[in-house]
């Protein structure tokens, strides 16, 4: 590791200091390059997407069997793509500022099977290595119908093996029920911030929850440690999983078709912005690679991060990534959106993405509650607090005139564009917990 001098780091990177104070920022990246000038660093392509696409349909099949709520879907894991027309009303009222073209709402935080976006990386790692295992058996091939894997020698043949990761909880959740379901024995480490209702729902689901009182870091570090020491034991890498990234960018070709069915265009007169809240950065660093496959470069992707957990914008501004921690410059990494609380940020996400997206920016915890409570109020749909840093992204555009004069999109070009929030989480948020966010939201 980078032995660091942080008063060094702050004098070269004024920002820091504001990042230190747990001041609200925003960063637009003066170093984004073209999809073909970036793409190079990614090391993966339009084939790896694909080959995702590809064994997500063969999986198909069993998922609609195993998890009825993917039968409408015929066992793909989709969310769907809504206009939040009065939430823009309500953004424009806070702020003060118009919001020019449409804005509309992903909702990833209603992926059927675990409720959150990590229902895209985290599942389709697990089938990744469940098809890797079955087939070297020789118990399964690509051409055969995968609803096989739903007989009694399968589920057999899987408990001889193990999945272990470390979580902030929607991975966990999403990777343990997934496993548990197959017939791994499974292992999730989770970190203090972890909901209770989190842990519970897995312990339901057979899973071994394995609880810390420190954070990410430390709950994966542990599950890395567990699984070294059992050769059957798979260990699934939230901060440097190409796997991961490549089943998050699914979403990009998904989405591109969802807009077709829509009449939405994506070009240059069209542009459209894409708000991605960021934890360890797998999750968004994915979606946004997909994107960036699916719209090239009229996708603008700007990741939202906590002021406590502002590990991203950090690596990437200063090009330390994975070498500095927010913890390093004295910040505590404590905030409501436990899915965010991640103190340093993925080496290979930033590495391969920090070319590809457009910027960065910070907000607090009361904010995202009383978009929490505003999106309720407007919109009718629940989020927890972390699916909510998206939300502002719109604002941050329209109020940076220098980062639109870069990209050459003027009032007029601004008025086609579409504004699209990525909500990750909150589908299976229970009522009660709900009820509880609301009362912190002073909507």
């Amino acid at each position: 590791m980078t032995v660091l001098n942080i008063d060094k780091l702050i004098s070269d990177f004024p920002l820091l200091q504001r990042l230190v104070d747990l001041e609200e920022v925003t960063w637009f990246n003066p170093n984004i390059t073209t999809l073909k000038q970036g793409l190079p660093y990614v090391g993966l392509g339009e084939q790896d997407t694909h080959d995702a696409s590809m064994r997500l349909q063969r999986f198909a099949p069993y998922l609609a069997k195993a998890f009825p709520e993917t039968q409408a879907t015929n066992g793909i894991i989709e969310s769907e793509l809504i206009d939040i027309p009065a939430m823009k009303l309500a953004l424009e009222a806070h702020y003060r500022q118009p919001i020019k073209g449409r804005l509309m709402m992903k909702k990833d935080s209603h992926l059927p099977i675990s409720g959150s976006i990590k229902a895209r990386g985290g599942i389709y790692e697990v089938l990744t290595h469940a098809e890797k295992l079955a087939i070297e058996a020789g118990l399964l091939c690509e051409s055969d119908d995968y609803s096989k894997l739903l007989k009694p020698e399968f589920r057999d043949f899987f408990q001889q093996y193990s999945i272990a990761v470390g979580s902030t909880g929607n991975l966990g959740m999403s990777i343990g029920i997934m496993s548990a379901k197959l017939g791994f024995t499974v292992s999730v480490h989770m970190s203090a911030d972890a909901r209770a209702w989190k842990k519970s729902k897995l312990r339901e689901h057979g899973v071994n929850v394995v609880e810390y009182e420190q954070d990410y870091g430390v709950a994966v570090e542990q599950g890395r440690k567990e699984a070294e020491q059992d050769p059957r034991c798979f260990f699934i890498d939230d901060e440097n999983s190409q796997t991961l990234f490549l089943g998050y960018s699914v979403a990009g070709q998904r989405l591109k078709q969802q807009f077709e069915q829509q009449h939405i265009s994506v070009d240059k007169e069209h542009p459209l912005f894409v708000y991605l809240p960021c934890g360890v950065g797998g999750g968004p660093g994915g979606v946004a690679f997909g994107l960036k496959m699916a719209f090239g470069d009229h996708v603008h992707c700007i990741f939202a991060e906590p002021t406590h957990s502002p590990c991203m914008l950090l690596g990437v501004h200063t090009g330390l990534h994975d070498e500095i921690a927010v913890q390093d410059l004295g910040i505590d990494n404590f905030t409501a959106a436990d899915g965010l609380a991640v103190g340093r940020a993925s080496g290979f996400v930033g590495r391969a993405m920090e070319r590809l997206l457009d910027g960065y920016y910070t907000l607090n915890d009361e904010r995202m509650y009383q978009l929490l409570g505003e999106l309720n109020q407007a919109e009718g749909v629940q989020l927890e607090p972390s699916a909510l840093a998206g939300m502002p992204g719109a604002i941050h555009v329209e109020q940076n005139s220098e980062y639109l004069a870069r990209l050459e999109i003027d009032e007029s070009t601004l008025a086609n564009a579409t504004h699209l929030v990525w909500a990750t989480g909150g589908g299976m948020v229970p009522s009660q917990e709900m009820a509880a966010y609301l009362a912190k939201s002073s909507v």
